[in-house]
């Protein structure tokens, strides 16, 4: 994509209906995140198009009656909770459905070719959603609800997610575990919420071999990220070849994030989102981008500042954030040696 493309953003303030008193997952994130590309002179550059909430067809494409009627229900009830981390109320399920909307509407614009880039800067988020149950903060999951999309009506057969939120994408890789047309990457830390992700889960049946999970170690920073990117994210995306490559952008994984132990910095999405750059352009594949966790207010509006600059193109703005305490990266020899072996990757 070069750098004049047009990029194309959805984002409504029904967003921020979305709300619960002290709250990690809480409507300042996204208005964060627009302060931010607002002070870099970013928001005006974005193209804003109108877009449509889900229809109740293309959220139980990857959802169930049930799982889609509990979160209305619960919704036109006043609100309540699914666990103890997943709250919903009177706001929440157009929020959800508008959010799966802004999704589909990413896709379909860069699948359009009016634009090359696309983001849905959205909440609540959507990837620990499985195909039955609301969980981890999220009610329907918004990446997946656009990748069957993609494959239904613009009949793709070759979708990649790209999920670098801190905690691993189990509601993602539910849905898509076995689906041949749909190849799931997760980087994320391990042990750790909600517990899934392990590096031996690699899909059944039809879907076998396109789930690959890097269950990263606590204290893995911008070195192991790139040696991810470069060892086991480049050779999957070249001998998969998608035909589109979604992000589930959570930036969880800053060092600064206070519910996780992961040292990425600034500078390290810019590396990821920039090579993921050459590599979709590489394979002719557009980009789209959705906006999953994070939850230091400065690290997810620079996180996601950088990132869309990084799939632009453009230069790198300098850290204000800095790089926190200086450790040496974990030792990730071991698990992408296993990777490596498992996934036939040279």
């Amino acid at each position: 994509m070069s750098q004049s493309s047009p990029t194309a953003a959805f984002y409504d303030p029904l967003f921020l209906k979305h709300y619960e008193f002290m709250h990690p997952e809480r409507p300042q994130r996204l208005e964060a995140i627009r302060e931010s590309l607002e002070s870099f002179g970013m928001l005006k550059q974005l193209t804003w198009p109108d877009f449509e909430p889900a229809s109740q067809q293309q959220v139980t494409a990857v959802h169930s009656l049930d799982h889609y009627t509990r979160v209305r229900r619960l919704c036109q009830q006043g609100g309540g909770r699914f666990d103890a981390d997943t709250y919903a109320n009177e706001h929440s399920f157009d929020a959800a459905i508008k959010a799966a909307g802004a999704a589909i509407a990413a896709v379909d614009a860069v699948l359009s070719k009016r634009f090359a880039l696309a983001v849905a800067l959205v909440r609540p988020p959507g990837h620990h959603a499985t195909s039955n149950h609301p969980m981890g903060f999220c009610l329907f999951n918004n990446i997946a609800i656009a990748a069957r999309h993609a494959v239904q009506a613009h009949g793709l057969t070759r979708v990649m997610i790209v999920d670098w939120d801190v905690h691993h994408g189990n509601g993602t890789q539910d849905i898509f575990y076995q689906d041949p047309q749909v190849l799931f990457l997760s980087t994320h830390q391990y042990p750790f919420y909600p517990g899934s992700g392990h590096w031996r889960e690699t899909g059944t049946g039809a879907g076998e071999g396109l789930t690959v999970n890097v269950s990263l170690p606590a204290g893995t920073g911008d070195a192991g990220y790139a040696q991810v990117w470069a060892e086991v994210l480049a050779p999957v995306l070249r001998r998969f070849e998608p035909q589109l490559i979604l992000v589930s952008a959570g930036f969880d994984a800053h060092w600064r994030d206070p519910l996780a132990a992961m040292r990425l910095t600034l500078d390290g999405y810019a590396h990821l989102a920039g090579e993921l750059r050459q590599l979709a352009a590489e394979v002719e594949a557009p980009v789209a981008v959705v906006l999953e966790g994070g939850y230091d207010l400065d690290a997810v509006a620079l996180g996601m500042l950088t990132t869309l600059r990084a799939l632009q193109g453009q230069p790198r703005v300098i850290d204000p954030l800095g790089t926190g305490p200086q450790r040496p990266d974990p030792d990730l020899t071991p698990l992408l040696t296993h990777l490596r072996e498992l996934h036939r990757l040279s």
